[in-house]
């Protein structure tokens, strides 16, 4: 399944999960919640996937995390925050930087109009 197909299936479990639980719960319940949602959906999704860095030829596990792979190409990272800022934007990118992966959204669940709080980042490889 290409990446685009797979991103428009996140968004409609995203969708679905923002309706049933609604805005204001932390991160956590929208990450078990969406991951098992994914997964009723056939999708392969591991969670908290350790992300480590390369540095000078060495493997650092420096303790980043993604929230959700899912099918092994695309990068969810979930916020549950008033706003989102610039750096939330910056780490989704590298992200997928460090692990050569070419899409990623970014959603915040704590907002009052889902659709609105969905972004899509491309890695250009």
């Amino acid at each position: 399944m290409h990446e685009n197909e797979i991103s428009f299936l996140i968004r409609g479990a995203i969708f679905k999960v923002y309706r049933v639980l609604g805005p204001g719960l932390l991160e956590s319940a929208y990450e078990a919640a969406l991951n098992y949602e994914l997964q009723n959906q056939g999708m392969d999704t591991r969670r908290q996937l350790l992300l480590p860095i390369l540095y000078e030829g060495i493997q650092l596990d420096a303790g980043y995390r993604i929230d959700l792979l899912v099918n092994d190409k695309v990068i969810v990272e979930i916020k549950s925050i008033e706003l989102l800022q610039k750096v939330h934007f910056k780490q989704l990118m590298t992200y997928l930087k460090l692990s050569n992966k070419k899409l990623g959204l970014l959603v915040n669940f704590n907002c009052s109009e889902i659709e609105n709080s969905i972004h899509r980042k491309v890695n250009d490889l």
